[in-house]
C-alpha cells in the first residue's frame, strides 16, 4: 500500500498537488521516476489498457480493484482512484469503497452519472447523496478521502453541480470536483459556491496556452489537479518504434534509440531498478548476485530520475 496517504500529503503541502492519470504499474513507475507526488487511477485508461475497450461502462470493480492493488503494492506514491458511479446503488458503493481501501487507494472519486453509457445524464440529486453517505460510512476509521464528483455541464448545469458538491462537502466529502470545468473563470465560479478542498480535473491547453496554472487555482481552494498524458505518450512511443521496426523487420531502431533515460537496448527492465531487488534478496540469503536477462547484464538505473527505496516498493 502507499506509504503516505493523499490526505496527509495535502495537509502537509502549501501548493497544488499535480497528479497524472495512470493505468498500470509501468505508468505509475514513470510518474514516480520524474518526481510527481501523487497519481490518479483513470477508469477510462484502465478500460483501454487492461481490456482493450473504450470508456463506455465496460470496466467493473474487479478490474479497478485488481490493478489498484498491483500499483499500490509496488509504488510509494499515493494513489487516488476513479470508481465511476460506485458500480451500483448505496450498498454497492459501500462494498466498492471497502474493497478499494483494502486495495490501497487513499482517495476515491465517486461520480453522479445516471448511466455509465450516457455519463452526461445526472443521477437525481438525493440518489447521489445516498451514495456519498455510503462511501463516507465505509471510509470511517481510515485515512482514505472521498472526492465527490459531478458531471454537470458548466454551461447549462453549473449551479446544480455546485449545489451537489456543496451538499456533498456538508455531508463530509473531503474534496469535490465539477469534472467538466476547464477554465479559470469556471474555477473562480466554483470556488465562490463550493467550500473546502477542490480538484481541478484533466487540465489542458486552450489555444496553445495552459487553461490554468497551479498558481492560478491554489488560492481558490484547488489543491489537487489531474492531467492525462501517460497513455497517449506510451502509444506515441510504441507507434514510433513500431513503424521503424516494422520497416526494418528487426529491433535496430529501438536498440539504437537514445531516449529520455539514456538506457540503450530493447528492455525497460533497468528502469525498474532490478539490482535493488537483488540487494534485498541478499539481506535474506547473505549472498550478492547480479540480475541478468537470459545471461545478459542489465544496465544501471538511469541518472537524473528519482530512485525510491526497494522497501517502499514491496
Amino acid at each position: 500500500m502507499a506509504k503516505k496517504s493523499l490526505k496527509r500529503l495535502l495537509e502537509e503541502s502549501n501548493k497544488c498537488i499535480v497528479a497524472p492519470c495512470v493505468y498500470d504499474c509501468a505508468s505509475m513507475r514513470a510518474v514516480e521516476m520524474v518526481g510527481f507526488e501523487a497519481a490518479m487511477l483513470s477508469g477510462g485508461e484502465v478500460s483501454i489498457a487492461m481490456n482493450g475497450v473504450i470508456d463506455y461502462g465496460f470496466s467493473n470493480l474487479t478490474d479497478i480493484e485488481w490493478i489498484c492493488s498491483r500499483i499500490t503494492q509496488t509504488s510509494p506514491v499515493p494513489l487516488a482512484a476513479d470508481i465511476e458511479d460506485g458500480f451500483g446503488g448505496p450498498l454497492a458503493v459501500y462494498r466498492s469503497t471497502k474493497r478499494m481501501i483494502m486495495a490501497g487507494a487513499t482517495a476515491l472519486q465517486l461520480e453522479d452519472s445516471g448511466d455509465m453509457e450516457e455519463s452526461t445524464r445526472l443521477l437525481p440529486r438525493e440518489k447521489y447523496l445516498e451514495k456519498v453517505r455510503a462511501a463516507l460510512a465505509a471510509m470511517e476509521g481510515t485515512d482514505c478521502i472521498l472526492i465527490a464528483r459531478t458531471n454537470a455541464d458548466p454551461e447549462t448545469e453549473m449551479d446544480e453541480g455546485c449545489e451537489r458538491m456543496r451538499l456533498a462537502h456538508e455531508l463530509g466529502a473531503q474534496m469535490t470536483t465539477v469534472v467538466k470545468i476547464g477554465t479559470l473563470a469556471h474555477a473562480q465560479y466554483v470556488a465562490s459556491k463550493v467550500p473546502g478542498w477542490k480538484m481541478f480535473p484533466d487540465v489542458r491547453d486552450i489555444d496553445g496556452k495552459p487553461a490554468v496554472t497551479v498558481d492560478d487555482i491554489y488560492p481558490l481552494g484547488f489543491n489537487f489537479m489531474t492531467m492525462h498524458y501517460l497513455l497517449k505518450a506510451a502509444m506515441d512511443g510504441m507507434l514510433e518504434h513500431g513503424l521503424k521496426n516494422a520497416a526494418q523487420q528487426g529491433c535496430h531502431y529501438t536498440c539504437q534509440k537514445v531516449d529520455a533515460t539514456g538506457v540503450m537496448g530493447m528492455s525497460a527492465t533497468p528502469l525498474f531498478d532490478p539490482q535493488s531487488y537483488m540487494e534485498l534478496e541478499g539481506r535474506f540469503s547473505g549472498r550478492q548476485k547480479e540480475y541478468t536477462i537470459v545471461g545478459n547484464a542489465v544496465e544501471e538505473f538511469p541518472q537524473g530520475f528519482f530512485r525510491s527505496k526497494i522497501d517502499d516498493r514491496l
